[in-house]
């Protein structure tokens, strides 16, 4: 894919501050001012934070707002193949001469001043949102949600928090309920809030904030149910009953992600189009996605292959949980990861389901884990494990023993982007 002028602009962005992470509202604030502040020009926002399933809770929710022929924007992170995925404005991805002019506008309001690619980028987003009319805004946390740049929306229309497990505690702390505090930072005094299946500490952490801030929570198992009966998706709330299909995202774990978008759905008047399109039409690249065409196929017809980027234990777990769900057939992994990630927590509850594990580094990622540590990690975790110098070399391996072989290419959204480019 070549270059377009927008990546020289975000090359210039990620220099104007020394560390990629570092969670404050002050530089954001100050760049909004510059601009005339347009995250008070938004269309009514939706604020989503939690660890896992903020995408395809968000996937689904615009696919039904979108089904009753609502304009939508919404914000998303990180991107997979090109960062025009971040931004897509009234249904649409941002075009690249709308990027560069609002990357170059927010470059100059800046005036060289410290700020993260995030925080940023996230107030390009507003820009362009604040820009183009549309129905709806959708804003996806990037990481926490108390100092998250997002987090700067005075009175959003709802919120939402999604399940919160284990995930960047170097950044928002060691325990579950210290976790599930921060991603509590987006509730807003008078904002109801949809709130996912939690483990106690988590949900305790929400609900205590919840009381601070003087939100009202909407929250699974007290407020709302959704369940899978009879081979269909069976949602519940005080206003009746939805029986549809299943969501078209696969794994049982998108049963809850429905929940959400659909108890969302409820809360912001939709009817009967939104809730079926919300699990009909979403597509949520990455997330137990199933690659049909491009060179990986061409060079291994037989494999069955699938792409995944989760990458914590709650990922691994529901990963596991989809492959137990699809017809039997010989599984392997091919496996690249973080080195800032519980790679152990992430395979455990793989091994149970699949015969091996081809371990490979993510290709021009600073940060990843060789493909010796994560297939050391694998074989601690009771996977038999060996490397490859890439994902085609380990899916020509996979292929010469395992012909019919179904394939799970996973371990980071990092290098989901990398098979996503070099197989598009």
């Amino acid at each position: 894919m070549s270059a377009a002028p927008s990546d020289a602009i975000l090359s210039r962005m990620m220099a104007l501050h020394p560390k990629i992470i570092d969670l404050t509202l002050d530089r954001v604030w100050r760049l909004l001012a510059a601009l005339g502040h347009p995250e008070r020009d938004l269309p009514p926002v939706v604020h989503i934070a939690g660890t896992n399933g903020k995408g395809s809770t968000l996937a689904m929710l615009r696919a039904g707002l979108e089904a009753e022929g609502k304009r939508v924007h919404a914000y998303t992170s990180p991107h997979l193949a090109r960062f025009h995925e971040r931004i897509r404005l009234a249904g649409t991805l941002i075009s690249e001469p709308a990027l560069g002019a609002v990357l170059d506008e927010c470059y100059a309001a800046n005036a060289g001043a410290p700020i993260t690619y995030f925080e940023i980028t996230t107030c390009a987003a507003f820009l362009a949102f604040a820009r183009t009319p549309a129905d709806f805004t959708l804003l996806e946390v990037g990481l926490g949600g108390r100092l998250d740049a997002t987090n700067v929306i005075d009175k959003p229309a709802l919120c939402v928090i999604t399940p919160v497990s284990l995930d960047h505690q170097q950044y928002l702390g060691e325990t579950l309920g210290q976790i599930a505090g921060e991603k509590a930072g987006i509730l807003k005094r008078g904002v109801r809030c949809v709130v996912g299946p939690q483990a106690e500490a988590g949900l305790h952490a929400i609900e205590d904030r919840a009381a601070r801030t003087g939100s009202s929570l909407f929250a699974h198992g007290q407020h709302w149910h959704s369940t899978e009966e009879a081979g269909r998706l069976v949602y519940q709330d005080e206003t009746g009953l939805l029986d549809l299909p299943l969501p078209n995202l696969p794994g049982g774990h998108q049963i809850e992600n429905a929940g959400a978008a659909l108890a969302a759905l409820r809360l912001l008047g939709a009817g009967e189009r939104a809730f079926d399109g919300a699990v009909t039409a979403a597509e949520w690249p990455a997330r137990m996605q199933r690659l049909r065409q491009g060179p990986l196929i061409e060079q291994a017809p037989g494999l069955e292959l699938w792409l995944d980027g989760g990458h914590n234990p709650a990922a691994g777990q529901a990963i596991a949980d989809t492959l137990a769900r699809l017809p039997r057939r010989p599984t392997w992994l091919v496996c690249g990861m973080l080195n800032t990630k519980d790679v152990r927590g992430f395979m455990a509850p793989l091994a149970s389901q699949a015969r091996g594990l081809v371990a490979v580094s993510i290709p021009n990622e600073i940060n990843t884990l060789s493909a010796s540590e994560t297939a050391s990690a694998a074989t601690a975790s009771g996977l038999p494990a060996e490397e490859a110098e890439s994902v085609a070399a380990a899916l020509a391996r996979i292929a010469e023993r395992d012909p019919q072989a179904r394939v799970l290419i996973c371990g980071s959204l990092y290098l989901a982007g990398a098979i996503l480019r070099d197989n598009g």
